[in-house]
């Protein structure tokens, strides 16, 4: 069977795979072919096995196209839509986090146990997170991204469930360690859905699953009023794994992500998974070949400190150290600033506590998840201001943006305010401390290539774990010395955060995932029209 076609003096077309390339490569993305004569005959070009041109490869350039250009070309649709919920279930698992706050005044009462016990069964969660979360990175870099997931999922499901069994004090501080050590892996599941969102839509696809973490907190606490006066803290523990279960049962659905795909050679694999992306969304692909970027070594820790990373991954280390010791900080802020009814009756307060027993027991009351309650639900204003201005003025803006708020809030502290006042400023700095820490779960698998994408941002979780270690130091231990330097403390910080977030060399806004970590930014991740030829690189 042949294939016949007439050439033109001139032809003129573009090449479908450019769209991921810059201008500053010299290549043009309109080529035009002059061909001296006109030949009016025609050329018989054989097809393989006799077999009719594929529609999807139906293109007489022979133009080839990358995983970013299918991604674009195929847009968002119902594919993403499915996937949006399943790795929202997964990032849900914020209800084992939420219910650490619950669970330490229930078992402080109930096992009679010391303010350092309670307190450590707190730490061990975040001491979990810590040690798991390059791993984790490391998994997904090198196994695929939906096994690393789909594994720390069914750790922390299994984990969960049977501390709700835990006879003494011993077993469930090991089994929430481990808790903790399967959640340091679910921060994956942002790098399994980025990869397949296409540009326009990804900053705003990924704050808006972060509003499930916001959601397993509020459920959580809603949970703790119906289930702790009737069937006490072992069911909330086990019935809090529910969005975990529920996406054990549909995780048969997720595909591997086709980047890591191509990048580990599987070039066969990943184009069924766009044709399967295609068909859902009822778009169609590219015209040409797919083509298979260099194979590399994958989830390796050098790759995070090259020249063109070593800068941006230090400074993401600290934004995300920073980002989680204010936020957490904040969190036990708020319970100590509402019973003392503002900074400056906590001096006062102080003196009285000291003279009570440290195994004085006090049940929470209906009045204190209503607090719970109203806190954690100014994480959804978080979520709109961040997703409103982060396509305006960039990615490294709105971090910078969220920490001068929050640092500018917490120095307002310092006045005498009454509880009213006092709601508001603690309202709007925990809106924008947690709107930073999305920006930074926007920016962080962007700025990586695939090889490193998932070790990167596993990286960044743990220092913010670190950040979560050392922050009741300052917020219970310090706070007893002195509420103003408390305060300067976690305001400090956070303006070196906002200066670190301007000086991160790379925005991140209106460009492509880089695929591969031994191409210059600009090489592969501006689209068509970005930016002119003259242009410098942020």
């Amino acid at each position: 069977q042949s294939l016949f076609f007439c050439a033109f003096r001139v032809v003129k077309f573009r090449r479908t795979g450019e769209s991921s390339r810059s201008d500053e490569d010299g290549i043009s993305g309109e080529h035009e072919v002059q061909i001296e004569g006109v030949r009016t005959e025609l050329e018989p070009v054989e097809l393989g096995d006799g077999a009719a041109v594929p529609k999807e490869f139906a293109n007489p350039t022979d133009d080839t196209f990358m995983v970013e250009d299918a991604v674009e070309a195929i847009g968002f649709g119902k594919f993403q839509w499915k996937l949006s919920v399943i790795t929202g279930l997964a990032w849900a698992n914020a209800m084992e986090m939420m219910i650490l706050s619950i669970l330490a005044p229930q078992l402080h009462c109930e096992w009679r146990l010391p303010s350092w016990q309670v307190a450590l069964l707190t730490s061990v969660v975040f001491v979990g997170m810590m040690s798991s979360s390059t791993l984790w990175g490391n998994i997904s870099d090198q196994y695929g991204r939906k096994t690393g997931l789909k594994i720390s999922v069914l750790w922390t499901l299994y984990y969960g469930i049977l501390s709700g069994f835990a006879p003494i004090y011993s077993w469930i501080l090991v089994l929430r360690g481990l808790v903790g050590f399967g959640i340091g892996g679910v921060p994956q599941s942002v790098t399994l859905y980025a990869e397949f969102l296409p540009m326009k839509a990804r900053a705003k696809c990924i704050l808006l699953i972060e509003v499930f973490w916001a959601l397993g907190t509020v459920f959580e606490v809603l949970l703790a009023v119906v289930v702790m006066p009737t069937l006490g803290w072992r069911w909330l523990l086990i019935l809090s794994a529910l969005p975990l279960l529920l996406f054990a049962g549909l995780c048969f659905w997720l595909p591997e992500s086709a980047r890591y795909d191509v990048l580990s050679g599987n070039q066969e694999k990943a184009l069924a998974t766009l044709k399967r992306i295609a068909t859902e969304n009822g778009a169609p692909m590219p015209l040409g070949k797919l083509v298979i970027s260099r194979q590399e070594d994958r989830g390796k820790m050098r790759d995070l400190f090259t020249p063109h990373f070593r800068w941006t991954t230090l400074l993401l280390w600290f934004i995300w150290f920073s980002n989680a010791f204010s936020y957490y900080g904040l969190v036990l802020l708020t319970t100590e600033l509402f019973q003392a009814g503002d900074v400056c009756s906590i001096s006062s307060r102080r003196q009285e506590v000291q003279a009570k027993c440290s195994l004085t027991c006090e049940y929470l009351t209906e009045e204190d998840y209503t607090d719970l309650l109203w806190t954690t639900l100014s994480e959804f204003p978080g979520v709109l201001v961040t997703l409103w201005i982060i396509d305006r003025i960039g990615r490294k803006k709105t971090m910078a943006l969220s920490f001068l708020v929050f640092s500018f809030c917490s120095l307002l502290l310092f006045l005498c305010v009454g509880r009213n006042v006092l709601t508001v400023l603690l309202f709007i700095a925990r809106a924008f401390i947690s709107g930073g820490f999305q920006a930074a779960y926007v920016y962080t698998p962007e700025v990586y290539p695939t090889a490193t994408r998932a070790l990167g941002l596993g990286t960044c979780s743990g220092m913010a774990r670190v950040g979560a270690l050392i922050t009741p130091f300052i917020a219970q231990v310090m706070l007893e010395s002195s509420v103003y330097l408390t305060l300067v403390v976690y305001s400090g910080c956070c303006l070196l955060a906002a200066l670190a977030s301007c000086f991160l060399p790379i925005e991140t806004k209106g460009r492509g995932l880089q695929e591969s970590s031994h191409k210059e930014w600009g090489q592969e991740m501006v689209g068509r029209g970005s930016h002119s030829p003259g242009e410098s690189q942020e």
